[in-house]
């Protein structure tokens, strides 16, 4: 076997007496050592090592191919470094010339090996075993997003006739299809960055907005309540547990905010509307809405995320608040 340059995990192995300190290479699940280490594992000479490895090839005990590994080890020379082809040797071969010239350390070798190689399967095994779960995780998720957009158009373009509505309908679409390709399911955040005391917005506060809003709105139905739940969204997000805050980042608290009113259905209308505008409130009250005088999240980023949350489902919740914290996180970062 031959490979261009060194690679593997160093493993160091020492001597039950203490007198031999070995730095091994562990790759293609076996242990490998140089002619020179096998000699200062076993007690002798190189030599005495290159003749009995060429009896063990000659007498057909091994073969030859695929005990021997050469690789590129750069030596210091003088004041050079300098690249040489060395042959390593693997654990067949290094127990096989152990017993030929030291069997009592040949056998504490193996067993010493043994044990580090089933480690090592078994850490990659688990390493493996979680990468496997992750992409599972990642698969989830986009199929998640993916059906929640398809139902979410669905549902919008069968309330509407006219062509201009349904055009304007697939823009906004389009817009977070981008949203979600511009956030890669590989890295959509689950945690805030802007970890400082909130300033605490009350429902009275939050109602004030709300109600500033209604001039704008032809609707005698806009913004009336219909229960208590708007006051257990705007409460929610200042919660704790254990003496720990449950959402402990800005950006955590407001997309929880944003998820919260604008699938509790507080109000007869404009609950989409109400969840933006108190969203935004929030961000402003609490310095992270703007970033170099510019707010950091659009406002067809937020229809898009605000109409997607109406559509979701329950069980979405998850991945409709990690969207929304990638578009503050994204812009956040840069103001710390």
């Amino acid at each position: 076997m031959s490979d261009n340059q060194s690679k593997g995990e160093i493993v160091i192995y020492t001597s039950s007496d203490g007198k031999v300190n070995l730095d091994t290479r562990l790759e293609h699940e076996t242990i490998w050592l140089t002619q020179k280490q096998i000699a200062e594992l076993f007690g002798v000479k190189t030599p005495a090592i290159n003749k009995h490895l060429n009896n063990i090839y000659a007498e057909g005990e091994l073969k030859k191919e695929p005990t021997i590994s050469i690789l590129e080890i750069v030596q210091k020379e003088g004041n050079r470094s300098v690249k040489r082809e060395t042959s390593f040797y693997n654990l067949d071969a290094i127990i096989s010339v152990g017993y030929r010239v030291n069997s009592t350390r040949a056998t504490q070798f193996r067993i010493w090996a043994t044990n580090v190689l089933r480690e090592h399967l078994t850490q990659g095994y688990t390493i493996n075993e979680n990468r496997l779960k992750q992409e599972q995780n990642k698969v989830k998720t986009l199929q998640t997003t993916i059906n929640l957009l398809s139902r979410s158009l669905k549902n919008q373009i069968e309330t509407v006739s006219d062509a201009q509505q349904v055009a304007n309908i697939l823009d906004t679409f389009a817009h977070g299809l981008d949203l979600l390709d511009n956030f890669d399911h590989k890295t959509l955040d689950s945690k805030g960055v802007t970890i400082k005391p909130a300033k605490v917005i009350s429902e009275k506060e939050f109602l004030k907005v709300i109600d500033e809003m209604k001039s704008e709105f032809a609707s005698d139905v806009f913004a009336n309540p219909k229960d208590n739940s708007f006051s257990s969204s705007v409460n929610q997000i200042y919660q704790t547990f254990d003496g720990k805050e449950l959402y402990p980042t800005l950006e955590e608290k407001a997309a929880t905010l944003l998820y919260l009113i604008t699938k509790n259905h507080s109000f007869s209308d404009g609950n989409k509307r109400i969840a933006a505008s108190c969203f935004l409130y929030f961000l402003d009250k609490n310095g992270i809405l703007y970033k170099n005088n510019l707010p950091i999240i659009d406002s067809a980023t937020l229809f898009a995320l605000t109409l997607l949350i109406a559509e979701s489902n329950p069980q979405e919740m998850e991945t409709m608040k990690q969207v929304v914290l990638s578009v503050l996180n994204k812009e956040s970062e840069g103001m710390l």
